[in-house]
């Protein structure tokens, strides 16, 4: 691949990634987040008095108040019912109303396409892209008898995540690893480094890398890490870093602080 055929794919896959963040009902639509328990509580901006329980999530809608879910009309007292990590969408006219769970606590988060926060982005500064930063690696997979929870901390609690082995590969000539989590067949990549809370955010960032090849070899492009969610909004259940993921190193690529 020729460098006007990597930076092409690059632009096109960070415009996508800004699209995405701009989207109507993207994450910088999200106006607050909130976290449901068994007494009814009024959120800002959406109708009903919400709560979880037995049945699970439950709205009480007024008299004149209504949503929609699936395509259905919900009324007086609707039962929404369980919820996983992955939700539900509920809709109040143009707003979506994300219902999901973190850490077996359920969340409401309203997406509503006239935040401020998503009117006023201006996109993403990164550091120049360079083909230096795609990094040849070699991924070492755990035993599967070897124990691989990892408590990855976030704003909502620890969550247990499977770690499937590291990735090992140099910068500047000096070796460095990354646990890697497990991203439906590739890989997850949770760091921080010498440019977070300098040029880049506090946190860390994260990265998405392809899976590794029958014999281990992978290349892991840091021209592609991106902010954590929570360096866009406080409204958010952003996972950070554990300690064994904080190199030394800078890793001057990728998406730099939002503006």
């Amino acid at each position: 691949m020729d460098d006007a055929t990597f930076l092409g794919e690059w632009q096109e896959w960070h415009d996508g990634r800004e699209a995405r963040l701009v989207a109507p009902h993207g994450f910088l639509a999200i106006t607050g987040l909130h976290w449901l328990d068994p007494s009814p509580q009024r959120i800002d901006g959406i109708p009903g008095a919400w709560s979880t329980g037995p049945e699970g999530v439950v709205v009480e809608l007024g008299g004149d108040e209504r949503l929609t879910l699936d395509g259905r009309e919900l009324g007086g007292r609707a039962v929404i019912g369980p919820v996983d990590d992955r939700g539900v969408q509920v809709e109040a006219g143009d707003v979506r109303i994300e219902v999901a769970t973190r850490a077996g606590a359920v969340l409401v988060r309203p997406r509503d396409p006239s935040h401020w926060l998503r009117s006023q982005h201006v996109g993403t500064p990164t550091y120049p892209v360079s083909r230096s930063w795609a990094v040849p690696a070699r991924f070492h997979r755990y035993a599967q008898n070897q124990p691989t929870g990892i408590e990855i901390q976030n704003l909502a609690s620890g969550v247990v995540e499977d770690a499937v082995g590291e990735v090992e590969f140099e910068i500047d000539g000096r070796s460095q690893r990354l646990v890697a989590l497990d991203d439906d067949g590739g890989l997850w990549l949770l760091f921080a480094d010498a440019t977070s809370g300098r040029t880049t955010y506090g946190a860390g960032r994260q990265l998405y890398a392809p899976a590794p090849r029958a014999d281990g070899s992978l290349v892991i492009d840091f021209n592609r890490a991106t902010n954590l969610p929570c360096a866009y909004t406080d409204f958010t259940t952003c996972p950070v870093p554990m300690a064994r993921n904080r190199l030394l190193v800078a890793i001057e690529a990728g998406e730099r602080n939002p503006e």
